[in-house]
């Protein structure tokens, strides 16, 4: 399990420290790391991430002013060299506080605190969330959707690909295409379907979720930025 990841600092030295250390976390994944607020929003806008390093006194846009303009809200580690920031990064419900220069285990202490504050809220997201049930094998499973990755026709069946694992379903893309959320299920070709949130990258021709390519039909490419930008 890892955690997708931004690093948002105006200081270039800062920003090459911190992006060492997430890439040296077995539990980490550098998305990107950006010298400005406005440079980040647009990375999240079409990737999903769920923890951000950010420094807090930057030019034009602050740390504070960046997360006020978020309409969904990450995980959050200030970063910072000034210590008197600290009860007010706290009125923003912010997962640990940082000073520089940051020692490795205070940095990996501060992680384990945000995995482990993820992991609290999948389970109980888990227990109320969306969900499906397919029938494989001859039994039943309930699929929660929000660990779908994609879906992919395969002959007369469909198999669904998970965080988990994977099951082959006796049913037709159409039925699936039927019962998901058209916000977070887009079909990107006649034999697949996927789950935008899974998304890490794309291009004209394929979505990459983990080292797996999807192929796009190319009139499906405009569905899959629009389902992007609201995702």
């Amino acid at each position: 399990m890892k955690l997708n990841c931004v690093v948002v600092d105006d200081s270039s030295i800062q920003r090459m420290i911190i992006a060492k250390l997430v890439n040296n976390h077995p539990n980490l994944h550098l998305i990107g790391d950006f010298s400005n607020a406005i440079e980040a929003r647009s990375c999240m806008s079409i990737h999903n991430v769920d923890l951000i390093f950010l420094d807090i006194e930057m030019p034009v846009i602050s740390g504070f002013d960046f997360l006020d303009g978020l309409k969904i809200k990450p995980q959050i580690i200030f970063i910072t060299s000034k210590a008197e920031y600290a009860l007010k990064a706290f009125d923003y419900d912010a997962t640990d506080y940082l000073q520089k220069p940051i020692a490795i285990d205070r940095f990996n202490a501060s992680v384990k605190r945000a995995i482990d504050l993820y992991l609290l809220k999948k389970d109980t997201k888990e227990e109320e969330g969306e969900h499906i049930f397919i029938k494989s094998n001859l039994k039943k499973l309930k699929v929660f959707t929000s660990k779908i990755k994609w879906i992919e026709a395969f002959g007369d069946y469909v198999r669904v690909v998970t965080d988990d694992d994977s099951n082959l379903v006796l049913s037709t893309m159409k039925s699936f295409e039927n019962d998901l959320s058209k916000k977070k299920f887009v079909r990107v070709h006649k034999s697949y379907i996927i789950n935008v949130d899974k998304v890490e990258r794309f291009n004209s021709k394929f979505a990459e979720i983990g080292v797996t390519k999807i192929p796009l039909s190319r009139n499906k490419k405009e569905d899959l930025v629009k389902a992007l930008s609201f995702a």
